[in-house]
């Protein structure tokens, strides 16, 4: 990106002159990129400010495409598809188990129960892996439901995209959105990958950018730093930084859990390599946040798109687990062993101490 802006101001990619061109090549290029690292064709990918507009934008054009169908969706999916899906569309809820993954044969009865009253189904979302637990879903038996139903599916690869490989040719989903910030891009970019020969009615309208799926004058910028974080992991590198993550997470995992009350919460087998979520007893998450934090450690409780309300998370409540006790540690490629060292040698105290004042 900065070798971008050292080029000099960034023209218009709509326009004709050099400058206009050398942009358009710029955008092109971080294009075929990002489409090589999710396993699409280019022109199947729809440039955004974020995983978030992705999924309105994806939610837009599915309802728009057919008025007054329901979305289907576990309330375990992200607050952008639960708040963009009630916002526009009659809503049926799938349940999830205590991993919290969506209930394959639940979603099956609920699309036939929808079929029997010959009420149109508009969209299925299924994330592709959870972003408070880190449970990996079961997404292929989840697209061939749909499909069976002649149901289009969206896919929130958000949380797993740069963490795990995604192919959404081999998936066969209609709609799958990326976040760049969630595996090292700049905050600011995403994409909605858009089936070929699916039609939607986009969101943001008033230009005829992104071949008139998205108006709006084109982040270049954020294109070639997004590209970028897809080229750092190509080439075998995206599995050599997921076995480092896991390494890592398993540490923070063997620390905690030498803690008494304190368990995993998710899937401990089929998740996403650095992320892990606690289940604490006797202790809520706040207090330990706050006491790692003084020593330098920084977890987070709850998701953070909920972090600024005090509601509990409804993904941690659908799975059954206490949200007000659950805290969530993350690894990425600028953590170090020492972090991990840092973690487990604040825990247990923070833990045993906030303990001993409550008793």
């Amino acid at each position: 990106m900065a070798q971008w802006l050292d080029s000099g101001p960034s023209a218009d990619p709509g326009r004709l002159h050099h400058p206009g061109r050398l942009a358009r090549a710029a955008l092109e290029d971080s294009r075929e990129a990002v489409a090589g690292f999710v396993g699409s064709r280019a022109r199947e990918v729809v440039l955004t400010s974020s995983g978030t507009e992705a999924v309105n934008a994806a939610v837009w054009g599915a309802c728009r495409a057919l008025p007054g169908g329901v979305v289907v969706l576990a309330e375990v999916e992200h607050s952008s598809v639960r708040q963009a899906s009630a916002r526009l569309a009659p809503v049926e809820v799938v349940p999830v188990d205590d991993r919290g993954h969506l209930e394959v044969a639940a979603l099956g009865e609920v699309l036939d129960r929808l079929a029997a009253r010959r009420q149109p189904v508009a969209l299925v979302h299924c994330q592709a892996a959870n972003h408070e637990v880190g449970s990996l879903q079961p997404l292929v038996e989840v697209v061939e439901v749909a499909r069976s139903h002649e149901v289009p599916v969206h896919v929130d690869a958000c949380a797993a995209a740069g963490h795990v490989a995604l192919s959404f040719d081999d998936l066969g989903a209609d709609l799958l959105s990326v976040s760049a910030h969630k595996f090292g891009g700049p905050p600011g970019a995403g994409a909605l990958l858009v089936r070929r020969g699916l039609r939607l009615e986009p969101l943001l309208v008033g230009g005829e950018q992104e071949r008139a799926r998205r108006a709006g004058f084109e982040n270049v910028l954020g294109a070639v730093g997004f590209a970028a974080a897809c080229d750092a992991l190509s080439g075998g590198r995206l599995e050599q930084e997921a076995e480092q993550s896991r390494r890592r997470r398993d540490g923070l995992e063997k620390a905690a859990l030498e803690v008494p009350g304190v368990s995993v919460l998710g899937d401990p087998e089929r998740r996403l390599p650095h992320l892990l979520c606690l289940g604490l007893t006797d202790v809520e998450a706040e207090p330990v946040l706050l006491g790692l934090d003084r020593a330098g450690v920084f977890v987070h409780s709850g998701s953070s798109c909920s972090s600024e309300s005090l509601e509990p998370s409804p993904v941690l409540a659908a799975m059954g687990a206490d949200a007000q006790r659950s805290l969530r540690l993350s690894v990425g490629w600028c953590t170090t062993d020492e972090d991990v060292e840092a973690f487990a040698a604040a825990f247990a105290p923070v833990v045993d101490g906030l303990r001993a004042l409550g008793r």
